[in-house]
């Protein structure tokens, strides 16, 4: 039998629940949707990849979240010069996210440091290696990040004062330039943070080490920096990578009322192209890792990213489902990896078609809801999703918004709601204040 996918989210006596995402109105948040990304292109061509149809699509399929990949080398070319062309590039994708209604996170992203090492991310000005070696390893990129010269590069950016300033001043433009736009909901500061390993240290001891003493520092100068800006927004914050091997995180307390816990959701095995496990209970003992930071700190949980890369292997039905389940028993939301048309991760084909197994992410969710969660749960066996709230107070929200999946769905209320409008992709319910809440939407 398939398992429900779906959170409970009211508070428990014991205060032992992760808090969840919420918006200016104080209504309950879930995003679902897809990383968006042009790693290939560059200087005038940099962000071309991405298009309208990229909004348009997942708007049609009833995602509402987008993180949008850029680059601190696009953006600071040179020391202290910013691109407005770059910045007027991510501006216009904004618009057309606005336009679809779908919201977006601006994730300052990396990939073993950047362009020094053959990759995208921090400048090659801000790039200290010390003359250590580098061997790139296009087989196994992601090894490459144990690389002397690339591992020295973290510590420089971490410790060195012009260089924690520029990151900085980096995010003070990001934030101030946006920070009005409708589309924008946060900030992922940085996109899998690495560090140098010491020497007879192993990873999980090292990735907590990184966490406690070089990135928690990290996180609250540049909080500070966009708060400088940007009082409201919500500033993501991710672990290292080593989280997808169940490790807990060393993080500490950051500094802001409006921090997300962003961590990403791979599994090495499978990032290496084997086929999902069910026996090796790798889905149980990253959930249970993953939690205890959020749970501590009091911090919404969104998954920044997931998915594997052999999305047809015989067991990877099995990993979608159950994948989908974990995720809503604790996050207020996930981004897939990545939206794109053709192979290797894509979300579709070149026509748009779900490729294998990918259609299992669409299913009926609550975007926002005005109240407080007791249940929302969507059984895979039936394709019927069934939510349950106390709607708010006579001062509060009164307007719910569903997201449909494309496809035929009947919507019913009880608890003396009403329906209020329903159209392709959505569906509003209005309640009175203080109501108990039930609403049930089924295929069909």
């Amino acid at each position: 039998m398939l398992a429900p996918t779906g959170v409970a989210r009211a508070e428990s006596p014991g205060g032992d629940r992760i808090p969840a995402l919420t918006d200016e109105h104080g209504r309950v948040l879930t995003l679902r949707g897809w990383n968006v990304e042009d790693k290939v292109n560059r200087g005038d061509a940099a962000l071309s990849a991405i298009t309208e149809r990229h909004f348009r699509d997942m708007r049609a399929r009833g995602f509402n979240f987008a993180r949008l990949l850029v680059f601190w080398d696009d953006l600071e070319p040179r020391p202290g010069q910013y691109s407005q062309g770059y910045l007027r590039k991510i501006e216009r994708i904004l618009d057309w996210a606005e336009k679809h209604d779908v919201k977006v996170l601006i994730d300052a992203h990396q990939d073993v440091f950047g362009p020094a090492f053959g990759h995208r991310g921090v400048p090659a000005w801000a790039t200290r290696t010390d003359g250590l070696p580098f061997t790139p390893r296009p087989d196994d990129w992601f090894s490459e990040y144990f690389e002397p010269a690339v591992q020295r590069a973290f510590s420089h950016l971490y410790g060195d004062e012009d260089l924690r300033l520029a990151q900085a001043r980096m995010w003070r433009v990001l934030a101030d330039r946006f920070e009005d736009h409708p589309a924008v909901i946060g900030y992922d500061l940085i996109n899998e943070p690495m560090g140098e390993l010491r020497e007879g240290e192993d990873l999980a001891t090292a990735a907590r080490r990184i966490e406690r003493d070089q990135l928690t520092p990290l996180y609250n100068r540049l909080a500070d920096a966009v708060r400088s800006v940007d009082p409201s927004t919500w500033i993501f914050v991710e672990p290292t990578p080593i989280v997808g091997e169940g490790v807990p995180t060393g993080l500490g307390r950051i500094d802001d009322p409006k921090i997300v816990y962003a961590p990403h959701f791979y599994n090495t095995g499978m990032e290496a192209g084997a086929d999902y496990d069910p026996a090796a209970g790798w889905i149980e003992s990253y959930e249970q890792a993953v939690t205890l930071y959020p749970k501590e700190y009091k911090v919404p949980v969104v998954v920044g990213e997931w998915g594997p890369l052999n999305n047809s292997l015989p067991n990877m039905n099995r990993f979608y489902r159950e994948a989908m389940a974990s995720l809503g028993r604790y996050g207020s939301g996930w981004a897939g990896y990545v939206w794109c048309y053709g192979g290797g991760y894509c979300a579709v084909d070149g026509a748009g078609t779900f490729r294998t197994n990918k259609e299992l992410t669409a299913e009926p969710y609550a975007e926002a809801v005005a109240g407080t969660v007791r249940s929302a749960v969507y059984d895979q066996a039936t394709g019927t999703y069934r939510l349950s709230y106390d709607s708010a107070g006579r001062r509060g929200p009164r307007v719910t918004e569903l997201s449909l999946p494309a496809g035929t769905w009947r919507v019913k209320a009880g608890g003396g709601a009403l329906v209020l409008r329903k159209t392709t992709g959505k569906a509003w319910i209005l309640a009175a204040p203080g109501a108990r809440v039930t609403v049930t939407v089924t295929r069909g």
